[in-house]
C-alpha cells in the first residue's frame, strides 16, 4: 500500500529536531547560541531592525556659581541597525522507483528519516560555517562573525579597536567608534603567553558589556589543545546539559569552551590564524522568522515526474546589538 503524503509529512515533522548523520560535524555556534538563549523569533517584516544607543544624548555643564548657561546641545541617541533576511531551502525527495523497491513495512519511512537527518545536518553545517568563517559558496546573504573577509561587513575584526573599520547593520565603526560597537582583540604573536591573551580579551569584553559575561568561547582545535595543556591538572569542567545525559565540558571563567572544525583559518593578514571567538549572546543574536526555523513543508508530487518532495526552509539572520562584549583572538596555538 502506498504511503500517503500526509503520513510522510507527519513523519518529517516528528524528526525535524534530529540532525545527526554520517557526515556529522560539530556546529559549536548553533548549539551554543541556542543553549545560551541567543536565538530569537520574529513573526514578520521585510528587514530586521535593532535599535542601538551609540551616542551620548547630552553634555554635562559644571556649575560653579549656579548662573552658568546650561548646554542644550543634544543628539538623537537611537539609531537602527538594519539587516536583510537570509533565505535558503533544501529539498527532500523520494522517487516512485525507490518506493516500489522498498515496499516493506515502514521501509520508505526509514529512508525518509535518514534523508531528513542528512539534509538538516547539511543545512546546520553550512549555516555554522558561514557564521564562523564567512566563506560559504551558497549562503552569501547570511552575516558572519569573521570581520576579516572582503567587503568590510563581518562583525568581529581581528585588529585593535583603533583600527576597526567594518560596517555592521549599516552602522560604521569609523563613524561611531564607541566602546559598544568595537570588538576586543588579542594577538598571540604580540603577547606570547596563552592565558594572558585569554584574560586580556575576557576582561576587556566584560568591562563594556551592559549585561552578563562572556557565554561561549569557540576555539580552533589546536587552540583548545593548548588551553587543555595550560590547565593541565587544574582543568575546570561544567555540566553542558546536553541531551546525552550531562556531558562534562571544559570551561573558561564559567563560559563553555569548545572547539569547532571551522576555526583556525587564515585571516587577511599573511601568517595570521583566527583561533578564538569569545561571544556574549546578549549582544549577538541569531534571529529566525517564525515560519523559517528549519521549517518543513508538506510533501507534494513533482509535476512531470514520479517523485514527490518536501522542502526544509530557513529564514534567519545573524544580528548584533553590541559588539564590545565580544572578542577575537589570533595566533593562539
Amino acid at each position: 500500500m502506498a504511503i500517503s503524503n500526509d503520513l510522510l509529512s507527519s513523519t518529517l515533522y516528528s524528526i525535524r529536531d534530529g540532525e545527526v548523520d554520517e557526515l556529522y560535524k560539530k556546529v559549536a555556534f548553533l548549539d551554543g547560541v541556542k543553549k545560551a538563549g541567543g536565538v530569537e523569533i520574529e513573526k514578520g517584516g521585510i528587514k530586521i531592525q535593532r535599535p542601538l544607543s551609540i551616542q551620548e544624548h547630552s553634555t554635562i555643564t559644571q556649575l560653579a556659581t549656579g548662573y552658568e548657561p546650561v548646554s542644550l546641545a543634544v543628539n538623537d541617541v537611537l539609531r537602527p541597525a538594519v539587516y536583510d533576511w537570509a533565505d535558503y531551502v533544501s529539498p527532500i525527495v523520494i522517487t516512485r522507483k525507490e518506493e516500489t523497491e522498498n515496499s516493506g513495512e515502514y521501509a520508505i519511512v526509514k529512508i525518509l528519516e535518514a534523508r531528513m537527518k542528512s539534509v538538516m545536518g547539511m543545512l546546520r553545517r553550512e549555516t555554522n560555517k558561514q557564521i564562523l568563517r564567512g566563506n560559504s559558496a551558497v549562503l552569501t546573504s547570511l552575516n558572519t562573525l569573521n570581520g576579516s573577509t572582503g567587503g568590510g561587513f563581518g562583525f568581529l575584526e581581528p585588529r585593535a579597536t583603533t583600527a576597526q573599520t567594518n560596517i555592521v547593520g549599516g552602522i560604521s565603526k569609523v563613524t561611531f567608534p564607541v566602546a559598544g560597537w568595537l570588538n576586543q582583540f588579542s594577538n598571540g604573536a604580540l603577547v606570547p603567553d596563552f592565558m594572558t591573551n585569554l584574560y586580556n580579551m575576557y576582561i576587556a569584553a566584560n568591562a563594556v558589556s551592559p549585561m552578563g559575561d562572556v557565554d561561549h568561547v569557540i576555539f580552533s582545535q589546536a587552540a583548545l589543545a593548548r588551553y587543555r595543556k595550560e590547565l593541565f591538572d587544574i582543568q575546570r569542567f561544567i555540566d553542558t546539559k546536553t541531551l546525552d545525559g550531562g556531558r562534562m565540558g571544559l570551561a573558561f571563567n564559567g563560559a563553555i569552551a569548545e572547539s569547532d572544525p571551522e576555526m583556525g583559518f587564515a585571516t587577511a593578514v599573511p601568517g595570521e590564524t583566527l583561533d578564538a571567538y569569545m561571544l556574549n549572546y546578549d549582544g549577538i543574536k541569531l534571529v529566525f522568522h517564525s515560519e523559517g526555523d528549519f521549517s518543513v513543508s508538506p510533501f507534494e508530487h513533482i509535476s512531470g515526474t514520479t517523485a514527490r518532495s518536501a522542502n526544509l526552509y530557513v529564514k534567519c539572520q545573524l544580528v548584533a546589538d553590541f559588539l564590545g562584549g565580544q572578542a577575537v583572538g589570533v595566533n593562539l596555538q
